[in-house]
């Protein structure tokens, strides 16, 4: 396998793209935690990114890809390999049709739309992360979720540049194909909105964004929810029958309840907080380590188990964990 010297410089010479060496990754994920990466490159130019990507795989180096970084758990060893990130960010409009690239902001995004009286995204306010990670997860709030409105994804699978319509992206609650292709990367996507009334979309997304903010807020050093949401149809019934129907919405059961029942409020472990307020929600008061972030997480899906039976599953990514 190459250096990291040679590495450095086969990426180097690439048109377009900026290449940095023992990269803290803390720089990039929200919670402000994790140890360097040997090779971060990054790029608004497709051409560019999979040019290398290519030459990355080719060297036999580890390859991760990453977005804004809102939900990744970086290890404190860092990541032993090349992280690259896709940054190009335009956000275009023809009609009621939106053209977004991956590394937009997803609330950029949301402005976008509500300004011109387009509606569809409102409710995605408040979410962190680009647009590329709410595709790749199928983001959402308040029952809807971003491929309701997604005409179609242009993505890279390794070898072509390739174009998904939305039933092709397979999307569910919280998943699509891309999830079970971690190795294709999201350019962009064309979504589908409808014409509305700006005033009342604007009034929509700020109230969302005051409630996220009071729980999460933007210097908070956090992912928003730790854990998915449970759909109660496919709860064991004996865990189902232990669910107040006060606790239900739209057929999921948030995990916060879950995590509630087991006294998980106001747990930490040294500068790692589970909220007092919000089970669900984990945050870095300051000098947390990757290893009490991982630790506390565990704790968390252990205490679960052993009082429903069920386990928790992560909304957010490990990267350079064993």
């Amino acid at each position: 396998m190459p250096s990291t010297e040679e590495t450095q410089q086969r990426l180097a010479e690439i048109p377009n793209l900026t290449v940095l060496t023992d990269a803290p990754l803390s720089r990039y994920t929200r919670f402000g935690i994790g140890g360097p990466a040997d090779i971060y490159a990054e790029t608004e130019s497709v051409d560019a990114f999979v040019a290398a990507l290519t030459s990355a795989r080719a060297s036999g180096w580890p390859v991760m890809v990453i977005g804004g970084g809102t939900n990744l758990i970086v290890s404190g060893d860092g990541f032993r390999g090349v992280v690259l990130r896709y940054r190009a960010s335009l956000l275009t409009a023809d009609g009621t049709r939106v053209s977004a690239d991956a590394g937009a902001v997803l609330q950029d995004l949301v402005d976008f739309t509500v300004d011109r009286g387009l509606k569809g995204l409102e409710t995605l306010a408040g979410i962190p992360g680009s647009v590329g990670a709410a595709v790749y997860g199928n983001a959402g709030a308040y029952g809807h979720s971003i491929s309701e409105r997604v005409v179609s994804v242009r993505f890279y699978d390794g070898r072509a540049v390739r174009v998904f319509d939305n039933a092709a992206c397979e999307f569910r609650y919280r998943e699509s194909i891309f999830k079970g292709h971690k190795e294709w990367i999201v350019f962009s996507t064309e979504l589908l909105l409808d014409a509305a009334d700006a005033a009342a979309l604007r009034k929509t997304a700020d109230d969302i964004v005051k409630i996220r903010s009071e729980k999460f807020p933007v210097t908070m050093k956090c992912a928003g929810s730790i854990f998915k949401n449970l759909l109660l149809n496919q709860l064991p019934q004996r865990v189902a029958q232990q669910v107040p129907a006060t606790a239900v919405r739209e057929g999921k059961v948030p995990a916060a309840w879950f995590l509630e029942q087991t006294g998980a409020k106001g747990l930490q472990r040294g500068d790692i907080h589970v909220a007092t307020y919000h089970a669900n929600l984990i945050y870095n008061a300051g000098a947390g380590t990757a290893a009490d972030l991982y630790s506390l997480i565990q704790e968390l899906k252990q205490r679960v188990r052993e009082r429903f039976g069920i386990e928790i599953e992560e909304e957010v990514q490990y990267v350079g964990w064993d």
